[in-house]
């Protein structure tokens, strides 16, 4: 970790040397989240956008020299590993989706095309490799389903054991990922942020490596990488000279608020090494049901000032009645200018459709919730119709099938007779 400089309060602004503390600031127990802070000039003299854009990997290991791990350890466990494959999604433009919200310009960062289909899989890939530069024998996480399958799944592609703690509610498809990959599951009994809290419980009795975001401050360095991969794909495709260029806006579904946590940082980085002139503004999008944060930045409250709410919606990856990294989200949507939105579960579940039909990304609930975001955004004038626009989907619709069944209604039933299918077939077209 050369590039490291200090591990910051993201509270008091108390800053400790990487190996001083393992995750929070000793001074606020588990709410002093901590921050990375980079030495970007050394950082400068050792990569340049040129030199980057010439690195051969297409995953976040193209990202080296701004990510906080051993270098030698991250190249060994990803050799020949699905762990190599983490990264590099497609940024995919929209042109249609574009068209009916009447803008020019929208791509989709389809994250389910990760190696366990989710946004997630960036920061258990840092999680690993940290896990193995501490020589720790279980890796452990809370999580709603698609965290801990990223860390199950990475996980036994290097043989690391891991311990997941998962609410009882999660849904099977994911819980089945996480008895596929080897991991011993935990369903707790409760919320996920009573799940929260006994894996950290836990993690401490029995001194398990942890990977909970907004505790384990590495984890947001993983996130970021999706920051670096869409300026650097959207310069690409729209002719830029510049190797890194940003949108205009980006649109992240929030529940923890760790993605647009680790959004933010991705783009401060890059703003401080001068590869890019302007900040993207962040919207981040929360389910109605779940949403603590919208009501936070409605009312001007800091992270540390928000109280637990109950939380419920279909888009169970981005329900939390506590959002744990509540400062960093607030922080990245107050200093982008930007805004944070809520959506009706209805909402959520008609943008699935949408999205699958308008550019061919299947996203689960939670993942199109950017996208019904983005319809509720240009409604209220916060998007305009020249901006630049990216929404990030986040997972795979895949993860939760009955939900996606929800929005799309049943396939239709023939005999297996031509005159039946006719009937059929005339029979939908009315329904159009």
């Amino acid at each position: 970790m050369k590039n490291v400089m200090s591990l910051r309060c993201t509270i008091c602004g108390a800053e400790y040397g990487a190996n001083e503390v393992d995750y929070v600031c000793p001074h606020h127990g588990n709410d002093g989240i901590l921050d990375v802070v980079y030495d970007y000039d050394r950082i400068r003299r050792e990569v340049s956008p040129e030199t980057l854009a010439a690195r051969p990997e297409r995953s976040i290991w193209r990202y080296l020299p701004l990510l906080p791990v051993d270098p030698e350890v991250a190249r060994h466990l990803a050799e020949g590993t699905v762990l190599g494959s983490v990264g590099w999604t497609p940024l995919y433009p929209a042109p249609r989706l574009a068209h009916g919200l009447g803008l020019r310009h929208l791509w989709v960062k389809d994250d389910s095309r990760q190696p366990t289909a989710s946004f997630k899989d960036r920061a258990s890939a840092v999680a690993v490799v940290k896990a193995r530069e501490r020589g720790a024998e279980v890796v452990t996480t809370a999580s709603t389903g698609n965290a801990a399958a990223a860390l199950a799944g990475l996980s036994a592609a290097v043989g690391q054991r891991t311990v997941i703690f998962v609410p009882r509610t999660a849904p099977p498809a994911k819980v089945a990922q996480l008895l596929a990959f080897g991991a011993t599951v935990l369903l707790v009994d409760g919320t996920y942020d009573q799940a929260f809290d006994l894996c950290l419980e836990a993690s401490a009795a029995f001194g398990w490596y942890n990977r909970n975001t907004a505790y384990n401050p590495y984890m947001s360095e993983g996130k970021k990488t999706a920051a670096y991969e869409i300026c650097e794909q959207l310069a690409a495709q729209t002719g830029s000279p510049a190797p890194f260029r940003p949108p205009d806006v980006i649109l992240i579904p929030v529940g923890d608020g760790c993605i647009i946590g680790g959004i933010h940082k991705g783009l401060r980085d890059l703003a401080a090494l001068g590869w890019i002139e302007r900040m993207p503004r962040l919207i981040g999008v929360q389910a109605e049901g779940s949403s603590p944060l919208v009501d936070a930045w409605e009312r001007g409250l800091e992270g540390w000032e928000m109280v637990p709410v109950e939380a419920h919606s279909v888009a169970d990856s981005i329900v939390a009645g506590l959002p744990r990294d509540r400062i960093k989200a607030l922080r990245a949507v107050r200093e982008t200018g930007g805004a944070f939105l809520r959506v009706s579960d209805e909402e959520i579940l008609a943008a699935i459709p949408a999205l699958a039909r308008g550019c061919g990304v299947f996203a689960e609930p939670a993942a199109a919730a950017a996208y019904a975001g983005l319809v509720k955004a240009v409604e209220r004038g916060l998007v305009g119709a020249e901006e630049q626009v990216v929404v990030l989907a986040t997972g795979s619709g895949l993860k939760d099938v009955a939900s996606v069944m929800k929005a799309t209604g049943q396939p239709l039933t023939v005999a297996p007779d031509l005159e039946d299918v006719r009937r059929a077939l005339a029979k939908e077209s009315e329904g159009r």
